[in-house]
Parts: structure tokens; C-alpha cells; sequence
């Protein structure tokens, strides 16, 4: 991101009104670290449950002089006076009525959280529970901006995409659009810590993650439908995916590597020139040569996914691997990329920049 010498203290600057609640999570201090440097925002509210009352600068010296609101509880009609766009980075199965009740009052709500990414209410139901507000449930639009950008410039409520579906979707999405895929798509997956957000989990202390790489919930879990649903919206058939998740001891970061077996077999040329067409002007998709595989590191604070592939003629299977920062192009940058379509701006205001190197 290109750096910024804006002190956002008040609402006194022109730009759009917006509000971040749950301000103080890794997803929620990311959106800060993003809007504070956005040409055509204003921040004028931000929520914490733990901090309300206090600075959020006092909770992230990072932001001293660039970000110095006080945290507020999350009051519905407060917020809508203050804010014209809500980005809502909430805990799951906590968000769907503080956003129900934001959309009923005319604002417009982009929610990081899982409550509004799918579509049939009998399918949340058995992934998470039952849904409070079951009737945004197919007004919402999927923000994958990728798949999705004409839906998503008329929503009044963007469900942003969850971080592993991100990875696995955009690396995935060429192949079943053109009817490649034969059987079930293995997709073994891998994140940083923060991909669970900032909590006090003893699973997620040092001692436990440090020096330890595991698998866990293992063909159960919670983005598998969503993963399934987009797959299915793209191939216009039901598609069943299995997927494997792992923690691995980083900050930042998902690498996906997917598991393909072709209905035929094809060159490289071909594939690359599918992937090249699919993705034509793509921002924030990166592809690599054939055979050239992407690292965490090469997206790290960056909104970039990176892809890569390699086909194997001798067993005719497909590797698909690709690369996001769980935080950026998985939560927040993601969530800006579908504010910025959402008012008519250029896709990537407010999201360039090269990754952090080391």
C-alpha cells in the first residue's frame, strides 16, 4: 500500500461515511490499515465488544496518528446515522442480525463473517445453526469480485468471502466453467494463524503452534459448502469437493494445492491459454509459467492471488496451487476490492502496492 500522512480523528473530511465494527480484530485492523490510506473514505465509526471506550490506537500503537477513534459498542441506529457503507468483520453466527438490522435501514453492509455466503438456509443450518435472517440469504451476493463483479455493483449486502474459498475458487474456477473436471477435486490446504482469527485458544498459543504443522477438520469443514455452492454456480451442476485444512506455524497466508483428474488430457499451451482468458484484466490475478508454483511470501500485504499449475501426463492429474494472504485478499482487501465496485471506482483503489518482502 502506498503510504499515507492522513490522521483519520474525526469525521471532518469529505469522502464516503464508513464504519467498521468488530474494529479490532485481525480482519477489522486490517480494514483500518487499508481505509485510513483510501482516497475516497472516511472512517467515522468503529465498534469493539473488548475495547469500547478506548482509542484504537491505544490497541494498535501502529495506528497512532493515523487512526485515533474510540472504539464505540455497536448501537444500530448510531451507526447508521454516522455511516453510509458498514464493513461488518464480526464473529460468525453473531453478525446476521446487526447486519439484518443495518440493511433494514437503508445502509449498505459488506460482512466478512460466514452468515450470509450461502445461499439455502437448510444448508447453513447444518454447518452452522439456524439462521436468524433467513430472508437476506439470497439477496446477498457472494463478493468473490472475480466471479461476481456485476452483482456485486448493485448490492445493498456483499458476503465476503471467506479466505479458504477464496484460494480454492479463483484457482479452481477455469476448469469447471469449461467442464474439465472429471470425479472429486481434492483440495489440500494450508493457512497462517490469523486465519482464525484473534482469539485467546489455548490450540492457538505459541507452544502449541510453534514448530507443529496439522491437519484439522477434515472433510468437515465449515467453507466446504461454500467452496461447493461457487463450484456449482460456475459449472451450472452440483459439484462435491473434499477438502483438507491445515495450520501451519506463519502469521499470514494460504497456499491451496488443488487435485485435478481431466476428463482428457491437455498441453500447456492450452491451459495457459485458458487461465489467461478466463482471468483477461484481472487486476489481482497472478499467473505464473507452467510448472512455476507461488509462496506465501510472494503476496504477503498484498490483495494478489497467484496461481500456478503443472500437469502430469504419466498419471493425467492437474495440480492447481494457489497463493493469497488470508488477511488481505481472503478478508479485508477483498472486502475493499467489493466497496470499490459497489460505489463505481476503480477496482484497485486503495489496493496496490507489492507484497512485504521478507
Amino acid at each position: 500500500m502506498k503510504s499515507s500522512s492522513k490522521k483519520v480523528s474525526s469525521g471532518s473530511r469529505a469522502g464516503l461515511r464508513v464504519a467498521v465494527l468488530g474494529a479490532t480484530g485481525y480482519a477489522g485492523v486490517e480494514l483500518l490499515r487499508i481505509l485510513i490510506r483510501h482516497p475516497r473514505v472516511r472512517l467515522t465509526a468503529i465498534t469493539s465488544r473488548q475495547y469500547a471506550g478506548k482509542r484504537v490506537s491505544d490497541i494498535y500503537p501502529s495506528l497512532a496518528g493515523q487512526c485515533d477513534l474510540v472504539l464505540g459498542e455497536i448501537r444500530l441506529d448510531q451507526i447508521a446515522s454516522q455511516a453510509d457503507l458498514v464493513f461488518a468483520a464480526l464473529p460468525h453466527e453473531t453478525s446476521m442480525e446487526v447486519v439484518a438490522g443495518l440493511v433494514e435501514r437503508g445502509k449498505r453492509v459488506i460482512d466478512l463473517s460466514a452468515d450470509f455466503r450461502l445461499h439455502d438456509p437448510k444448508t447453513y443450518l447444518r454447518w452452522y445453526r439456524a439462521h436468524k435472517a433467513p430472508h437476506f440469504l439470497r439477496e446477498a451476493v457472494y463478493g468473490l469480485t472475480e466471479i461476481h463483479r456485476k452483482e456485486i455493483g448493485r448490492a445493498r449486502l456483499v458476503a465476503n468471502p471467506g479466505c479458504y474459498p477464496t484460494g480454492a475458487v479463483l484457482g479452481l474456477a477455469p476448469l469447471f466453467a469449461e467442464r474439465m473436471v472429471k470425479g472429486t477435486v481434492v483440495i489440500d490446504a494450508k493457512s497462517g494463524v490469523t486465519g482464525a482469527g484473534r482469539s485467546n485458544s489455548v490450540d492457538l498459543s505459541f507452544s502449541e503452534v510453534n514448530e507443529n504443522f496439522k491437519a484439522y477438520n477434515v472433510g468437515v469443514h465449515r467453507h466446504t459448502p461454500e467452496i461447493e455452492q461457487e463450484l456449482s454456480h460456475i459449472a451450472k451442476k452440483p459439484i462435491e469437493v473434499f477438502f483438507a485444512p491445515h495450520l501451519v506455524p506463519m502469521n499470514r497466508g494460504i497456499l491451496s494445492t488443488m487435485y485435478i483428474e481431466l476428463k482428457k488430457s491437455v498441453g500447456d499451451e492450452r491451459l495457459s491459454k485458458l487461465y489467461r482468458d478466463f482471468y483477461r484484466a484481472e487486476p489481482f490475478i497472478r499467473l505464473l509459467p507452467p510448472g512455476s508454483f507461488p509462496q506465501t511470501k510472494e503476496v504477503r500485504g498484498s490483495n494478489d492471488c497467484a496461481i500456478g499449475f503443472r500437469y502430469d501426463s504419466r498419471v493425467k492429474r492437474l495440480v492447481v496451487i494457489t497463493a493469497i494472504d488470508n488477511l488481505v485478499k481472503g478478508a479485508a482487501g477483498q472486502a475493499v476490492q467489493n466497496m470499490n465496485l459497489m460505489y463505481g471506482w476503480p477496482e484497485a483503489e486503495g489496493l496496490t502496492g507489492t507484497a512485504l518482502i521478507p
